[in-house]
């Protein structure tokens, strides 16, 4: 299912059990925020030609974090570049990387502009659902921190790793 957030955001979210994805579009450049698992990949190619988008035309891939149902369909966009922290901060200064540890040890946030992509470290700020920490690699006391980190932060718009 497609929901178009912004002029230039758009989620899509799968009955088939991945992550979403948000498809992005900054300075002519197409970006994906995460890919999802492979359960959602006819999904994911399905919604991005809808919008009228070929796997060959991502460029880039930001990752939430590393974990299954988030990145299995990275190979699928052949042209596509993952940027880590470092590479992100440098070719989008609009976007500010928020180290986010708690979910697992890699978490990160995008914050561009008013919209906040929380991968699955908060899924609803208003009902305060936050990502699961009883994993192996989850860390309780970071998620706290990472959490006191994101409240001081400035957006309307939370965009999550999965709609609850």
């Amino acid at each position: 299912m497609i929901k178009q957030i912004t002029p230039n955001i758009w989620q899509l979210s799968f009955k088939a059990f991945g992550s979403c994805v948000y498809f992005v579009k900054i300075n002519n450049k197409n970006i994906l925020i995460d890919t999802s698992s492979k359960e959602a990949r006819e999904e994911l190619l399905s919604d991005l030609e809808e919008l009228k988008i070929k796997p060959e035309e991502i460029e880039i891939i930001l990752l939430t974090h590393d974990h299954y149902d988030h990145v299995e369909n990275i190979e699928i966009f052949p042209n596509a570049k993952v940027l880590s922290k470092k590479e992100t901060r440098k070719k989008f200064p609009e976007i500010q990387v928020i180290n986010a540890p708690g979910h697992s040890q890699k978490d990160v946030c995008y914050l561009y502009r008013d919209t906040l992509f929380s991968g699955d470290v908060i899924f609803d700020k208003e009902h305060n659902y936050v990502g699961r920490t009883d994993l192996p690699e989850s860390d309780e006391r970071k998620m706290q921190e990472s959490l006191q980190r994101i409240k001081k932060l400035k957006y309307t718009k939370l965009c999550p790793g999965h709609i609850i």
